[in-house]
């Protein structure tokens, strides 16, 4: 960290509902905030990100890593503007982002969309040039190095097609894990590698929901055969919960996450073989270690 003491553990819920709609009164759009080991690390950028944050109360000057799953807009569109919000808020240090190759086109694409701001604030206000403190880093299968800290990290590729950059991160300390599924389709391998973690973030959908999205959008079954081959039901993430022995099953991402008709108690009946601790998202959770 720059000038803070060291932080206090937490996992904080940004934005909890799966896909780039919001709607009156809603959630928003995929995001996390992850303190563990000394390091803040935000976790996608969906919609709503930036006002998260400062809600949270982390200082925007103060960002540290931000992680990337995929390439999605409910896990990128706020990217740019939180750096560049961070950045008319005082940041003058070095941020780290981590996430798939096409993040350097998005990257690259921002700064170009913004140039005449990003030059005027630099020539007006006396910034440091934006374009000098972003550093992209491609995101692989394996461990991903964070340069210093007690903090350890890694990234499995999971399945979401028809993407094929998607990456599951874990995050350690030696007293605290945090995994998160990205997006994914039940995906036996994730058991192994989110093993004996303390907090499984993982996606889920009720089957009941899928009908009624499918109904609301009047994209029918195309959209349907995505839903099924591209994300898990409630259910299979309790059986990766279960197989992997974790503490906690945290669902989130969640389809659906605000039609009227879907209560808390039909998320946690769906997630029943799980046998531990099982929490369901919404925006502003926090769990402590």
């Amino acid at each position: 960290m720059t000038s803070e003491q060291r932080l206090e553990d937490r996992l904080v819920i940004l934005g909890s509902k799966g896909g780039p709609a919001i709607r009156p009164g809603g959630p928003s759009p995929t995001s996390s905030l992850i303190e563990i080991g000394g390091r803040r690390c935000v976790i996608d950028c969906g919609l709503g990100v930036t006002r998260g944050l400062v809600d949270a109360g982390v200082s925007l000057k103060e960002l540290d890593l931000i992680f990337i799953t995929h390439m999605h807009s409910d896990h990128v569109l706020e990217l740019g503007p939180l750096l560049h919000t961070a950045w008319t808020s005082g940041l003058a240090h070095t941020v780290r982002v981590v996430g798939p190759t096409d993040l350097i086109d998005y990257w690259d694409g921002f700064l170009s969309s913004m140039r005449y701001d990003i030059d005027l604030r630099i020539e007006d206000e006396g910034r440091p040039d934006l374009r000098d403190l972003v550093q992209i880093h491609l995101l692989q299968e394996g461990p991903v190095p964070l340069q210093d800290g007690d903090l350890k990290a890694a990234a499995l590729r999971v399945d979401h097609p028809p993407v094929v950059d998607c990456f599951a991160l874990r995050f350690d300390t030696d007293d605290w894990s945090v995994v998160f599924s990205a997006d994914t389709a039940y995906f036996p391998p994730l058991a192994e590698f989110a093993k004996d973690c303390d907090v499984l973030v993982h996606e889920a959908m009720l089957e009941r929901g899928v009908d009624k999205i499918v109904e609301i959008t009047g994209n029918g079954e195309r959209l349907r055969q995505h839903l099924v081959d591209s994300h898990t039901m409630a259910p299979d993430a309790a059986k990766i919960a279960a197989a992997a022995g974790a503490k906690t099953l945290l669902l989130n991402h969640l389809i659906p996450a605000d039609l009227p008709g879907f209560e808390k108690q039909e998320w946690l009946d769906a997630a029943n073989g799980f046998s531990g601790q099982t929490i369901v998202g919404h925006d502003g959770l926090v769990i402590t270690k």
